[in-house]
């Protein structure tokens, strides 16, 4: 039988965390309800969680309806920077987290609650009206990519770091959770410096891959040449691709905090500006699909994305200048 993926054991260990990390809204269930966490969480708390922390428009200005002394018992221990709501990405995002651990434990999910995620739609919306804007990484497109590539020797490191960009882009730009958890059981050799790598686990289908998923994703060219390089320096025909070292040394898994981290000391070291991260292969693997014409649907194959919502943005961002009706006047 197949191991478990590396990916599915780190939710499990994310979520084990996050029942017991006050830095998570355990901390928040807490002192709004007196007792500790526990799974599975009702779906009130979560609809309060959300009204807590998301600012709305009331007949005064926006409000919330987290108690101020929580807010300062919160703020006074660490777990929060400052007083008030939180942004609403930071609101998903603790949502996805709060349901990522019931899917890991197999316990009924409140967060795919009606009313919760009607909460979260009504939020968007009143989100959208008042002018704000989430907040995006930089993308890192082909030319931006070039540059880090640049930055890549022939050093153990530099064949890693290229290995990783290369891959996480052109495996239909990975999220840096998904290049760290890539394991090399899930590589297949397809020709010469050629693999189809299978995402046996993504942030989207994290019981494993639907039936419309396609989870095959090409790791091909210069990818694949980069990613054989790596793997033949680094002696690697097991477990994680993409590891720690300590000089020669080669160590465990990294962690997607260090994923984040060698993309954003890429840009140092390319001289880009821009606010760079793990997602930024992400957003930049569909901007540049848009560029050079690639159809949408082709892309989301690779993405994972499961709705053109989710999508369009990247992608129009990149084909905007191509629009032939933009050329009207000319």
């Amino acid at each position: 039988m197949k191991k478990k993926s590396t990916q599915h054991q780190k939710l499990k260990a994310d979520s084990a965390v996050f029942l017991t990390n006050p830095c998570r809204p355990s901390a928040w269930f807490q002192g709004r309800f007196g007792q500790p966490i526990a799974l599975p969480v009702p779906e009130p708390a979560v609809v309060q969680f959300v009204v807590d922390h998301l600012a709305r428009r009331g007949k005064t200005g926006l409000a919330w309806e987290l108690p101020p002394a929580l807010d300062a018992q919160l703020i006074a221990a660490g777990l929060k920077q400052k007083p008030g709501a939180f942004k609403l990405s930071t609101v998903v995002h603790r949502v996805a987290v709060l349901s990522a651990a019931h899917q890991a434990h197999k316990a009924a999910n409140p967060c795919e609650a009606p009313a919760v995620r009607q909460l979260l739609k009504r939020g968007r919306r009143a989100s959208v009206k008042r002018g704000e804007r989430p907040h995006k990484k930089t993308a890192i497109t082909r030319n931006e990519l070039e540059a880090l590539l640049a930055t890549c020797d022939d050093s153990l490191e530099g064949l890693r770091d290229a290995a990783l960009l290369l891959f996480g882009f052109a495996s239909g730009g990975r999220r840096r959770s998904e290049i760290a958890a890539a394991d090399w059981q899930d590589l297949r050799r397809v020709g010469a410096a050629a693999f189809v790598y299978r995402l046996e686990h993504s942030k989207t289908q994290q019981a494993g891959p639907s039936a419309n998923a396609t989870p095959d994703k090409p790791v091909l060219g210069r990818a694949g040449a980069a990613l054989e390089a790596w793997l033949r320096a680094a002696n690697i025909s097991e477990g994680p691709l993409f590891r720690r070292l300590w000089g020669d040394r080669v160590g465990p898994a990294l962690s997607p905090k260090a994923v984040a981290a060698i993309v954003q000391r890429r840009a140092v070291l390319a001289g880009l500006n821009g606010d760079f991260a793990g997602h930024s292969l992400r957003s930049g693997f569909i901007t540049e699909g848009g560029r050079q014409g690639v159809a949408l649907p082709a892309l989301m194959a690779l993405t994972e994305h499961r709705s053109v919502a989710q999508a369009i943005g990247y992608f129009q961002a990149g084909s905007v200048a191509e629009n032939p009706a933009g050329r009207l006047l000319e």
